[in-house]
């Protein structure tokens, strides 16, 4: 097993390379000492980066790499080009070695995906890897997958994505049997997609000991927290995420605008700004940045590609969690225990 407090990270990707990358995982280290790092890309970029962060040097190792992933290339492409030459290759390979713990990567998604099932295979018993995200909520956060991953589901493969992303929210959130809801356009047993309703059939006849199955959810209670996890679709998944983190710029543009209008706005901000910063730290994407790639053996964490340095840091922070906390064996002992339902068994077998 693999030292828990090692992180490989792909250095060049995202829209600022090594910039982002370095002075995150200086910013992860500051808060936990613990950690060290390898990190894959163009040698003579990593070190003039880290030049200036001389105490994530002592902890660091460099693995140069020849290929950069473009975040424009096919995955394909990317495939091909990058393989065992890449960064973006590399640091996942060092997972599947045992040289690390886990990846993190803000390089290109499609490219990061390929690579990540190409090298690490999908777990026994799993059909599909599906991204994770944590979603800001009115009660704290929520697990919610697919969020690209995979464009359709049927009803085996939903209930796949329940048992990971419970077993995630179990890793990061200590909770012995987390709920879980199926995103749908009503509560009502007989509404939605035929493969939603079989999942959530099957999620209820199994009552399992590590799950508890709330039953449909809608879209609104994505922000409300009705459930520690939210199940849908990689398409849904993902227009849900992009529709809540455009909502939040507009909503932060929207107070900006509004608390500079007047002279009386201004001042009415000087006494609420306290409530503002809080507002702000609730709303602030960098808090959950990073979508996990559930299902494969081994955990690989995608960055927002646009992210900043404590955006990184916080995709560095989830890994790390993920992994101390044993999410492999959640996701297999949850695989285990649904095979002992016979109608549960079918996406297992496909």
């Amino acid at each position: 097993m693999p030292d828990t407090d090692i992180i490989s990270l792909d250095a060049m990707g995202g829209d600022f390379g090594t910039s982002v990358s370095i002075a995150g995982a200086a910013l992860a280290l500051e808060r936990r000492p613990q950690l060290s790092f390898l990190l894959h890309g163009d040698e003579s970029a990593i070190k003039g980066e880290l030049a200036g962060f001389p105490a994530l040097a002592k902890k660091s190792g460099i693995v140069p790499a020849e290929v950069h992933v473009a975040m424009d290339d096919k995955p394909s492409k990317a495939l091909r080009a990058g393989r065992w030459k890449s960064g973006m290759w590399r640091s996942v390979e060092s997972v599947k070695n045992g040289d690390a713990a886990v990846c993190i990567s803000a390089g290109n998604t499609g490219a990061l995906m390929a690579m990540a099932r190409f090298c690490l295979r999908t777990m026994p018993g799993i059909d599909r890897p599906a991204m994770a995200a944590l979603w800001p909520t009115m009660k704290g956060e929520s697990v919610v997958l697919d969020v690209g991953a995979n464009v359709g589901a049927d009803a085996g493969q939903l209930v796949d994505f329940a048992l990971m992303g419970s077993a995630m929210a179990r890793a990061l959130y200590d909770l012995d049997r987390p709920t879980v809801g199926l995103l749908n356009i009503g509560v009502e047993e007989v509404k939605g997609q035929e493969d939603v309703r079989e999942a959530g059939q099957r999620l209820r006849e199994a009552e399992l000991e590590n799950l508890h199955y709330h039953g449909f959810v809608e879209g609104d209670d994505l922000g409300k927290g009705t459930v520690d996890v939210v199940v849908t679709e990689g398409f849904a998944g993902n227009i849900a995420l992009k529709t809540a983190e455009g909502t939040a710029k507009q909503i932060a543009s929207y107070l900006r605008s509004a608390m500079g209008r007047t002279i009386m706005a201004r001042i009415g901000y000087f006494f609420a700004r306290n409530a503002f910063e809080q507002l702000r730290e609730k709303m602030d994407p960098r808090k959950v940045n990073g979508a996990v790639f559930l299902g494969l053996n081994g955990v690989v964490i995608k960055s927002h590609g646009g992210t900043d340095a404590e955006g990184f840091a916080a995709a560095v922070e989830m890994g790390h969690d993920m992994v101390a906390n044993a999410i492999m064996d959640k996701i297999a002992t949850d695989l285990r225990s649904i095979k002992e339902v016979p109608e549960m068994s079918k996406s297992a077998e496909t």
